[in-house]
């Protein structure tokens, strides 16, 4: 118990809440998360409260409850504080040295854990697969991504820094996943409620 409150401690005297990414297209990612959040609650608000309807509507619910922290999140930068918490561990338990062979493995829990994600949620779906596979899928996609942005991976960092097309590489990475979710959502609240 000791260790964590060490590492509480720690991690918090060394992280503050702050913009995390105030650029134009940070705030735009931020506006695509609430978009696709709000897009959510819309698609579960027309679903019916009976059977398949029921499911769709849970859904939505769960995915628009991760967009809008994940808008929250975008710049308050929760995710630093999680690295933060890691760091200070690491440190205070003696395997910081060790920190890249362990990234590496969390980078593969989480790739791992984001198709095993998929996979589930496509059996305990199947029955409304057909409607929401996309958003599903861009769901998984984008909660992957923040994982193993969070793991501050030095290489990863350096990929995510780096410029394609113009554009920071983080964010052809992050848009897709909440892009992908606001469409279905979207083309999924004007379809008419049943029962």
């Amino acid at each position: 118990m000791e260790i964590l409150q060490t590492t509480l401690t720690c991690a918090l005297t060394r992280w503050s809440p702050g913009l995390g990414d105030n650029h134009p297209v940070g705030w735009l990612t931020v506006l695509v998360y609430l978009a696709a959040g709000i897009a959510s609650v819309r698609a579960a608000l027309r679903r019916g409260r009976d059977g398949e309807e029921r499911t769709e509507r849970r859904f939505w619910w769960i995915a628009a409850a991760v967009l809008l922290f994940l808008a929250v999140n975008k710049q308050l930068d929760l995710q630093s504080l999680l690295t933060m918490v890691a760091r200070c561990h690491a440190v205070l338990a003696g395997w910081y040295d060790e920190r890249r062979g362990i990234q590496k493995v969390f980078i593969g829990l989480v790739a791992g854990g984001g198709v095993a994600a998929i996979v589930l949620g496509a059996l305990i779906l199947r029955g409304i697969l057909d409607r929401i596979w996309l958003a599903l899928a861009g769901l998984a996609f984008v909660c992957s991504f923040v994982v193993i942005r969070a793991a501050s991976f030095h290489d990863m960092d350096g990929l995510l820094g780096s410029v394609a097309m113009g554009m920071k590489v983080n964010w052809l990475l992050e848009l897709p996943g909440p892009l992908l979710v606001l469409a279905v959502a979207l083309r999924r609240g004007r379809a008419r409620q049943a029962g």
